[in-house]
C-alpha cells in the first residue's frame, strides 16, 4: 500500500478529503515512493479558520511563552537534524551532507527567533511636549502564509515561520508537493515543543491551494520563494487582495573574475557554487564572467575540477552530487546543453548522457560547462536550475559590470580579485541584492536579511533578519498625555491640538 503524506491542521494529521493526490518520487531511482494529498478550497479554508482561532490566544501570548516554545523546538530540531536530512535526500535527491547543511542554515533563523525579544523592542520619547510621551510598538498581523519551493524543503520554510510565530502570528505553510515530508516532520516537532494547536499548519497541494491562500480574506500576508514568473503572479494576486507580500523570484547569479584573482581559488569556488546541490539553488553561480586574458586558463581549471565530481545517490556517502528532482526537470535542463552549440556556445563538458549504474531510471544528469557563451543564448538568459555553468568573456572590468547589470535578475553576485579598490567599486556599482567578495555564494547569516533586486524580488521586504521581523509585524504609534493632578481642566479648544 502506498504511503500518503497528509495535511497537518490544528496540531494533528488531517487526512486529505479532496480525493486528489500527487506522486512523490525518489529522484535517485525514479520510483514513486509515496503520494501527497492535495487540498481543496474547503480544506485550505479549514486550516485558515483554525489558524485564525489560534491567533486569538497566541497573538496575546507573552514573549516569554513564545520563546520558550522556540527554544524547545530548536533543541528538538537539532536532535532530529539527521532524520530530517534523510527525508530531504529521499524526496529531493541532494546528498546527505548538503541536506544537513540546509537544516543548519534553517536553525540560524530559529536562533534569531529565540531572541525576538530584542527585535520587538519598541521606542519611547518622553516629554515631547509638557507631559506628552510618544511610543512606537510593533504588533502581529494575524494569519500569515508561506509558499515554499522544492529545492530547500526545510530551510526555506524556516526562513519564514520561526519569525512569524515568534512575532505572535499564526502560520499556514504550503510546501512543495514534490518533497513534502520534511514540512510535516517539522510540524510534529513544533507540537512536541509545546506550540499550541493551530499556530502552525501545513496544507499540501497545487494551484488550487495556492490561489485560495492568495485570495482568502483572513490571510494577512504571504511569503513566497520560487521562480520569477510565479513570484510575479503571487505578488500581483496577493497584493490585489490587500495582502502584504514578499515574493522572492529566480536568479542568474554572475561571478566576475578579474585578471589578478587567485585562479585556483576562483575555479574551486565556481565549481562548488555552480554544481553544488546539482545547481538547484537560487544562489548558485550559473555565469562566470572572465575578464581579460584569464579566460582560457580559468575554464581549463574549472573543467579539471568538474570532471572529478562523483555523481550518485544522495544516501551514498561517496556521492558529491545527486540527481535532479524530476525527470521533466532533468529533460528541461538537458535541452539547454543540447541546443547550446547551435546558439554559439563552445561546449566544454556535456553531461546530458550521464547515468549511474544500478540506478538507470534515476533523474541523472552530469556536469555541463559552456564557454564563450553569447548573451543571446537561452542557456544564458534563462534560469536553468541545474548543473550547467556558462562562461562569458569581457575585456575590461567596466564591460563585465555592464554585462552583469544588464541582466533582468539581481539576486546575488560575486567578484574574485586581490584588489581592494576594485572590490569596493564592485560592491557599490553592481545591481544585485547580495554581493560576495571572494565569496561565491553570499547568502547572509540569519541576522542579516536575504533578498535580491529587479526580477529577483517582488515586494518591499527581504526575508528573515530585520526585514523579516518588520514584515510579520505592523507599527503603531501611541501619543499619551497624563494630566498632573494639580492641573485645572483645560477647557474646550477647537484649534489644532497643541504639543507645547
Amino acid at each position: 500500500m502506498t504511503n500518503i503524506v497528509n495535511h497537518w491542521i490544528g496540531g494533528k494529521t488531517a487526512e486529505g478529503a479532496s480525493g486528489t493526490y500527487g506522486p512523490v518520487t525518489n529522484p535517485a531511482t525514479g520510483g514513486v515512493t509515496t503520494k501527497v494529498a492535495f487540498a481543496s478550497v474547503d480544506e485550505v479554508d479549514t486550516a485558515v479558520a483554525v489558524a485564525k482561532e489560534a491567533y486569538l490566544t497566541w497573538g496575546q501570548s507573552s514573549l516569554a511563552q513564545r520563546t520558550t516554545v522556540l527554544f524547545k523546538f530548536r533543541a528538538l530540531l537539532d536532535a532530529h537534524r539527521d532524520e530530517i536530512a534523510a527525508l530531504i535526500t529521499a524526496e529531493h535527491g541532494k546528498v546527505h551532507s548538503d541536506a544537513l547543511g540546509e537544516v543548519a542554515r534553517g536553525l540560524e533563523i530559529v536562533d534569531l527567533a529565540c531572541g525576538i525579544n530584542v527585535q520587538l523592542k519598541g521606542e519611547l520619547s518622553t516629554e515631547v511636549a509638557t507631559r506628552v510621551d510618544v511610543s512606537s510598538i510593533r504588533q502581529p498581523l494575524g494569519v500569515v502564509a508561506g509558499i515554499t519551493p522544492f529545492n530547500f524543503p526545510a530551510m526555506v520554510p524556516m526562513w519564514m515561520f520561526p519569525l512569524a510565530i515568534a512575532c505572535g502570528n499564526t502560520f499556514v505553510l504550503k510546501p512543495s508537493e514534490k518533497d513534502p515530508s520534511a514540512a510535516v516532520r517539522i510540524a510534529e516537532l513544533l507540537t512536541e515543543a509545546g506550540l499550541p494547536d493551530g499556530v502552525f499548519n501545513v496544507v499540501h497541494g497545487d494551484k488550487v491551494a495556492v490561489d485560495r491562500l492568495l485570495e482568502h480574506p483572513d490571510v494577512k500576508a504571504v511569503s513566497f520563494v520560487g521562480s520569477t514568473p510565479i513570484a510575479r503572479y503571487i505578488h500581483t494576486t496577493a497584493s490585489a487582495n490587500g495582502k502584504r507580500v514578499q515574493a522572492l523570484g529566480g536568479a542568474k547569479n554572475h561571478m566576475l573574475v578579474l585578471p589578478d584573482a587567485d585562479l585556483d581559488a576562483a575555479a574551486d569556488a565556481a565549481v562548488s557554487a555552480a554544481y553544488g546541490s546539482a545547481g538547484e539553488r537560487c544562489m548558485a553561480i550559473s555565469a562566470v564572467v572572465a575578464v581579460g586574458a584569464v579566460g582560457d586558463e580559468l575554464v581549463e581549471k574549472i573543467r579539471e575540477r568538474a570532471e572529478k565530481i562523483k555523481i550518485g545517490p544522495g544516501d551514498d556517502p561517496a556521492s558529491e552530487m545527486g540527481p535532479l528532482i524530476t525527470k521533466a526537470h532533468r529533460d528541461k535542463v538537458a535541452s539547454y546543453v543540447e541546443g547550446a552549440a547551435a546558439e554559439g556556445c563552445e561546449v566544454v563538458l556535456d553531461g546530458t548522457g550521464h547515468t549511474v549504474d544500478g540506478h538507470e531510471d534515476g533523474h541523472w544528469i552530469g556536469i555541463s560547462l559552456l564557454d564563450r557563451v553569447p548573451t543571446t543564448a537561452k542557456a544564458y538568459q534563462d534560469e536553468i536550475f541545474g548543473p550547467v555553468l556558462c562562461v562569458l568573456r569581457a575585456d575590461t572590468y567596466e564591460e563585465g559590470v555592464a554585462l552583469i547589470n544588464a541582466s533582468p535578475f539581481g539576486n546575488g553576485t560575486a567578484i574574485f580579485t586581490r584588489d581592494g579598490g576594485a572590490a569596493r567599486r564592485f560592491q557599490l556599482e553592481i545591481e544585485a541584492g547580495m554581493v560576495g567578495v571572494n565569496v561565491p555564494i553570499p547568502v547572509p547569516v540569519g541576522y542579516h536579511s536575504f533578498g535580491g533586486w529587479k526580477d529577483s524580488l517582488f515586494g518591499d521586504h527581504h526575508i528573515y533578519g530585520n526585514d523579516g521581523t518588520h514584515f510579520y509585524t505592523r507599527g503603531k504609534v501611541v501619543t499619551t498625555r497624563w494630566p498632573d493632578p494639580a492641573d485645572a481642566p483645560a477647557g474646550v479648544d477647537l484649534g489644532f491640538p497643541r504639543n507645547h
